[in-house]
């Protein structure tokens, strides 16, 4: 039996829920002249958190070569006990045309309902309408390893979680 033991499953549920709660992932990349972080508006999906970007953006064309990114997602604090979030690392992949992007643009679309604002009626709310509109491609961060991060439970905890 693989039951996830209690505890475990328990953080597992609060990096879901601080996952729906908040909107925005940054990215850090890096190539042998340098590194940079990037913050992008994502949807969690499939277990996999889904992005837009320009494919020339610095955070693109670093994360394209193989090499392995991290990520970060925390909730605003004025205290130390109030640190919550993921800390990961993994892969960024383009995603090509077809049933997941579809349900990745449904799902974005849902949780950013503002991005309708950018089309005129009769604008495709597509994979295509929204790489004409803002010359983006649908990518995603495919996390290998996660751990969730609580300063209320104890200074520095951190567990590693399976998505």
């Amino acid at each position: 039996m693989n039951a996830t033991p209690p505890v475990e499953k328990e953080y597992k549920e609060q990096a879901l829920s601080l996952i729906e709660e908040l909107s925005t992932l940054t990215l850090a990349t890096s190539d042998a002249e340098s590194v940079w972080a990037a913050p992008v508006y994502f949807v969690f999906y499939k277990n996999a958190f889904f992005f837009f970007s320009d494919p020339e953006s610095l955070h693109i064309t670093q994360s394209q070569t193989d090499r392995p990114v991290a990520a970060a997602i925390h909730a605003s604090s004025n205290t130390w006990q109030g640190i919550r979030g993921l800390q990961m690392a993994g892969r960024i992949k383009s995603v090509r045309p077809g049933i997941t992007a579809v349900q990745a643009l449904r799902a974005y679309i849902k949780k950013f309902p503002f991005t309708r604002d950018f089309f005129e009626d009769g604008q495709s709310l597509d994979l295509v309408g929204f790489s004409k509109r803002f010359r983006v491609k649908l990518y995603c961060f495919a996390p290998q390893r996660a751990y969730y991060l609580d300063n209320s439970i104890r200074f520095g905890f951190r567990t590693e979680i399976q998505f």
